[in-house]
């Protein structure tokens, strides 16, 4: 699995190609992440262009069961959230890891 992109890493991604300072920055992306956490609370659907959309879905009521028992035990409705990821972003994973997987099949030049 690959490394995990952190709030601090977003924001000076912000600050490398916007070029606003590191703190208007900081603030922008909390302004951003904060207005599509009050959409979702509001369950309003958060679509961004080419890269996907957010919901959040009521799951019922549902019986499950314990593993290690097997007992039959009720699970709760309760909400979760949802990304579905656009067609285009799709294809770029998929082409990102082709040409990963090409270049990893490709023995080095020997020196």
């Amino acid at each position: 699995m690959g490394e995990t992109i952190t709030r601090a890493q977003l924001s000076e991604a912000i600050y490398q190609e916007v070029g606003l300072s590191r703190n208007e920055s900081a603030d922008l992306l909390e302004l951003v992440l904060n207005e599509i956490t009050q959409a979702l609370l509001r369950n309003e659907t958060v679509k961004i262009s080419s890269f996907g959309s957010f919901s959040v879905r009521q799951k019922g009521q549902r019986i499950g069961r314990n593993p290690k028992t097997g007992e039959e035990v009720p699970i709760l409705p309760r909400k979760v959230l949802v990304f579905r990821p656009s067609q285009l972003l799709k294809a770029r994973i998929r082409q990102g890891h082709a040409a990963q997987a090409k270049a990893q099949a490709t023995p080095a030049p020997a020196e």
